[in-house]
């Protein structure tokens, strides 16, 4: 609740705005390889989604949901069971862009290469580039 309200406190404040996180959500289940494993897992909770909608509908956009719809856009891979290799991804790092923000985005992506390096995050960058 906090997120929110300091983001509703910002919205009035500053444009262009970008909130730009490891939120731990996955806002539907196309943002998990296998919904049915994690239905009850935090991330793909109904009640953590609700919270993440909530932001959403105060002005932002998720860029990367809007630019490139569709399932395997991970941008988290756990450790465990080789899930790198096998795609078992989610995404949960995210992007919000106010109206504003989002007007000026030129392209936005995930980068998925540092993954692949020895000894790497589970977690992947997500980027946006806006033009003023």
């Amino acid at each position: 609740m906090r997120l929110i309200d300091h983001a509703r406190r910002l919205l009035k404040e500053t444009e262009p705005l970008i909130l730009g996180d490891d939120f731990n959500v996955a806002p539907t289940d196309a943002d998990v390889y296998d919904p049915s494993l994690f239905g009850n897992d935090a991330l793909c909770r109904p009640e953590t989604r609700t919270r993440f909608r909530e932001l959403l509908t105060l002005g932002f956009t998720d860029a990367i949901a809007a630019r490139h719809p569709g399932p395997s856009n991970y941008t988290f891979w756990d450790y465990q069971d080789r899930a790198w290799p096998k795609n078992h991804g989610w995404r949960i790092d995210h992007l919000l862009l106010s109206r504003r923000a989002l007007s000026l985005l030129a392209d936005c992506g995930i980068d998925r290469k540092p993954r692949g390096a020895e000894k790497p995050s589970d977690h992947v960058p997500v980027w946006c580039d806006l033009r003023l």
